[in-house]
């Protein structure tokens, strides 16, 4: 409605650029909400770009550091990745922007949020649900899903033209047209020339990590240390540096992750809408955490206690990939989650090289491994005689079983 404010999720990118114009073109008061995610843009330039195209105000609020203690961190608790690979970069950092897309519109007084998702992927789910959580009053306004706007853009080479024409500079080009999502966690790149799943994609596309087979032809030593499952330090091996605090560590691991080349995953997933989508990844520092702290959980963990965790991180990474992330469903899982961390504590040592982490040593003060039990060499433990009672009685099943086949078993 004329004169209505409406506070946009704006990245100064294709589609919000468009988007912005077009909703001051409806009449609206356009509030640009720029989240810094740690998206290593210049966001300033962005805050202009927003005003030059029509906004009444541009906000950039810094949610880095709570992107990573508030998201990004329960998550890895978890060991959550979605369909066994997928970090979910871009769906964690969608409910922290939806958060302060939410504060900025009630401080703004604004009836209307707006985003650029399309209808056909997740993000709109995932911002509308979280609007949905902490706003219901809100109304979101989904230009990807409004008659009027789709008649007048069928795709990106029309958000192209139509910026060209409205003297709105923007990266994209007919030449390169695939999208780009950036924040800490990751850049994914989907969309033009990726949507053919056999084809490779440029090398001059990736942004955080270098060609594996140009990475350094030695080996980069870390120690990480970690507190109930989150990562407090890492330690530098090789030059004695030593990185403490989660915006600081994370950073750190993005930078040396990207230098030897780690992080990079190509992958078909399933979206929520029932669509299968080709994306093209780079998360460096996520990578290196994921695989240490799984590594610790081997040593800290009950056996019983790992497997349940295991099923429910994999339920919360459907949770927050499909965009319940403010769910109470998904707030249960993470204090679950955060009990079973409470002795996920100690360091993991591990090497990176040409695209790989290879993690050679853990210790933990709550270490659940006895090596005197374990020992090829040593009795020590318990009496071995017992296990022959052990293995009789884990076998009655078995043998059940063995025998009712032998008995339905048609002669030949």
């Amino acid at each position: 409605m004329s004169g209505e404010k409406v506070v946009l999720a704006y990245s100064g990118g294709l589609d919000t650029s468009v988007i912005l114009k077009w909703l001051v073109e409806k009449g609206y008061e356009v509030v640009a909400l720029i989240a810094d995610v740690g998206q290593r843009e210049d966001l300033e330039a962005a805050r202009k770009k927003a005003f030059a195209t029509g906004a009444v105000a541009a906000h950039v609020v810094d949610v880095k550091k709570e992107f990573v203690t508030d998201f990004i961190f329960p998550t890895l608790q978890a060991s959550a990745l979605y369909e066994n690979r997928y970090l979910m970069g871009t769906s964690i950092a969608r409910p922290v922007i939806a958060k302060a897309q939410v504060e900025v519109a009630r401080s703004e007084k604004a009836v209307y949020v707006s985003h650029g998702a399309t209808g056909k992927g997740n993000d709109q789910v995932r911002f509308e649900l979280g609007y949905a959580a902490l706003e219901p009053a809100l109304k979101v306004i989904a230009p990807w899903k409004n008659a009027e706007f789709l008649q007048r853009f069928s795709g990106r080479s029309d958000l192209i033209a139509y910026a060209q024409k409205n003297g709105i500079p923007v990266s994209a080009t007919q030449a390169k047209p695939y999208s780009t999502d950036a924040n800490l966690m990751h850049i994914s790149y989907e969309a033009g020339i990726l949507e053919d799943p056999a084809k490779e994609g440029p090398e001059d596309m990736f942004q955080l990590t270098v060609d594996p087979q140009k990475a350094p032809d030695k080996t980069t030593s870390l120690s990480i240390q970690f507190e109930k499952g989150i990562p407090v330090a890492v330690k530098n091996l090789d030059d004695g540096k030593t990185v403490r605090g989660a915006l600081e560590l994370f950073e750190y691991l993005n930078d040396v992750g990207g230098k030897n080349g780690v992080g990079r995953l190509d992958m078909v997933e399933n979206r929520h809408v029932g669509i299968k989508s080709r994306g093209v990844y780079e998360s460096p520092g996520a990578t290196i955490l994921w695989k240490a702290h799984e590594d610790l959980e081997s040593i800290t963990l009950d056996r019983e206690v790992y497997r349940i965790k295991a099923g429910l991180g994999v339920k919360l990474s459907e949770l927050v990939y499909n965009g319940y992330w403010f769910s109470p469903e998904a707030a249960f899982l993470r204090k679950t989650v955060a009990l079973s961390q409470e002795l996920v504590s100690g360091a993991v040592f591990l090497r990176l090289y040409k695209g790989n982490v290879w993690i050679h040593g853990r210790e933990s003060v709550n270490s659940l491994y006895n090596k005197d039990l374990s020992s090829m060499d040593k009795e020590g433990g318990f009496n071995q005689e017992d296990s022959r009672g052990f293995i009789n009685v884990t076998a009655v099943r078995l043998k059940v079983y063995s025998n009712l086949m032998r008995k339905i078993q048609v002669p030949s």
